[in-house]
């Protein structure tokens, strides 16, 4: 598949400090371009770029920069106050251990509502079921309401029924730490496959080892801003470069 996969158009967001939620409903018709009014900061500002797809793109930037919540516009469950971000297809997001998945339900409930809010046909979720539930390696816990397993049990989930999905652009965050190794390697098997078949990656990760080994290119979040947009080594290069001039 040729062309743009993602295209983010001076980006940003804005919070409130040691408030819960954002803005008032009132605030959403007052102009994305009003005042900062006191107590507010932006997570992520003047954030521009493209990403071809089949490209592999690592996130780098100290914790508070803006990784998560760039991956969360990308995913389309937070939304810009200023500029716009537009995505070619679908995204399968692993960007929170929850995922998604609603706490009441079964494993295999959740399972059939995630893949089929992505638009995966019944049929086609009951012939991939028993492959996504052998990934998760949860046999023994099918029936189990998902706010009983543990958060290495969510990530295993949530990894296996991401993966399965057909959408063109994945997005990892750090939750695949959680995971123990073995799970995590195999994790990284599936994402090579992904990769070969020509998906898209945003990739947020503190491992440099993991980012050198998926990803051709960086970008390096810095204060809310777009620090570097270049080859993965090079970003890498000066962000520990900057690490250590702190």
């Amino acid at each position: 598949m040729n062309g743009l996969a993602i295209r983010v158009d001076v980006l940003g967001v804005r919070f409130r400090r040691n408030r819960r939620g954002r803005r008032s409903f009132k605030d959403l018709f007052a102009g994305a371009q009003r005042r900062t009014r006191p107590g507010e900061f932006w997570a992520l500002r003047d954030v521009s770029f493209t990403v071809e797809h089949g490209e592999a793109i690592g996130v780098v930037g100290r914790n508070g920069q803006g990784k998560s919540t760039l991956l969360k516009l990308v995913a389309g469950v937070l939304l810009p106050d200023e500029g716009a971000v537009t995505v070619s297809g679908g995204v399968a997001p692993l960007i929170e251990i929850t995922g998604g998945f609603v706490g009441d339900l079964t494993v295999r409930e959740n399972v059939r509502l995630t893949a089929g809010l992505h638009g995966m046909p019944r049929a086609e979720v009951a012939r991939r079921f028993d492959g996504i539930i052998d990934f998760a390696e949860l046999h023994d816990f099918v029936d189990t309401p998902y706010k009983h397993l543990s958060n290495g049990m969510k990530v295993r989930l949530a990894f296996s029924v991401v993966s399965q999905l057909e959408e063109p652009v994945l997005l990892v965050d750090e939750v695949l730490a959680v995971g123990d190794k073995a799970f995590r390697e195999k994790c990284y098997r599936r994402i090579d496959e992904l990769l070969a078949e020509g998906r898209t990656l945003f990739f947020v990760s503190h491992n440099e080892r993991d980012l050198r080994r998926f990803c051709t290119r960086g970008l390096y979040l810095d204060k809310g801003k777009l620090a570097m947009d270049a080859p993965i080594g090079d970003v890498l290069d000066r962000y520990n470069a900057d690490h250590d001039m702190l």
